[in-house]
């Protein structure tokens, strides 16, 4: 005798719990790094607070790293929940993309902070000015720009499906582009504001789509 089973739809954990464990681990690693040396930074001036500040440094990576895993977490369930909700478009796919993209651009970050507290000692400042940019550079522009079409992967289907409040869709489209534009800090420091804009712009709108986005069609609005 067999017994025929219909599988319901899944819609994937709470997206509340990630978006939070994302945005207290982002918010620990600003603290953190608040007192560290920035892009334009000597190579002596590095190397000295890695040297200095190596306990610290580990305590940054971690954070850093960490953020990573609840962030991949939560573009994958939002993918998962869209299509629950009948989202088809490609904004979904390129969501997930931008999300498992700025995911692995954290971790890669946190590494590389790692990697400098285990070399301070080493005496080479080229070195750790080196280890010092490339967590910049991975961990900001690399970071908001994929981040960015996390966001916007879901601001455009939720804006033209009534997914979301009207307002939260256009103020992930303002967030999204902001961290895009990031982009060309990498051509002028006049525009790293950008990076944190989309950085905590970007916190603060996933804990709010994670809270209003409906789990399914029947609470869609």
């Amino acid at each position: 005798m067999t017994t025929t089973t219909r599988a319901r739809p899944q819609g994937g954990p709470p997206l509340l719990a990630p978006a939070l464990a994302f945005g207290v681990l982002t918010i620990a690693s600003a603290v953190l790094g608040a007192t560290g040396t920035r892009p334009d930074s000597t190579a002596a001036e590095v190397s000295a607070y890695d040297l200095g500040h190596r306990g610290l440094l580990d305590l940054l990576a971690f954070t850093v790293f960490g953020a990573s895993i609840p962030l991949a977490i939560w573009a994958a369930t939002v993918y998962r929940r869209q299509r629950k909700l009948g989202v088809t478009a490609p904004g979904a796919a390129i969501g997930l993309a931008g999300g498992v993209l700025a995911a692995a651009a954290l971790a890669i970050s946190g590494l590389a902070t790692w990697t400098a507290a285990q070399t301070a000692d080493a005496g080479a400042p080229a070195l750790s000015r080196a280890l010092t940019s490339f967590a910049f550079a991975t961990g900001g522009p690399g970071f908001v720009v994929p981040l960015a079409l996390l966001i916007a992967g879901l601001a455009v289907p939720a804006l033209f499906l009534g997914l979301l409040p009207r307002w939260v869709s256009i103020a992930g489209l303002v967030i999204a582009s902001a961290a895009v534009l990031a982009t060309f800090s990498l051509l002028t420091p006049a525009l790293y504001p950008l990076i944190p804009i989309g950085r905590f712009g970007g916190v603060i709108w996933l804990v709010l789509a994670g809270v209003l986005l409906p789990r399914d069609r029947h609470r869609a609005r």
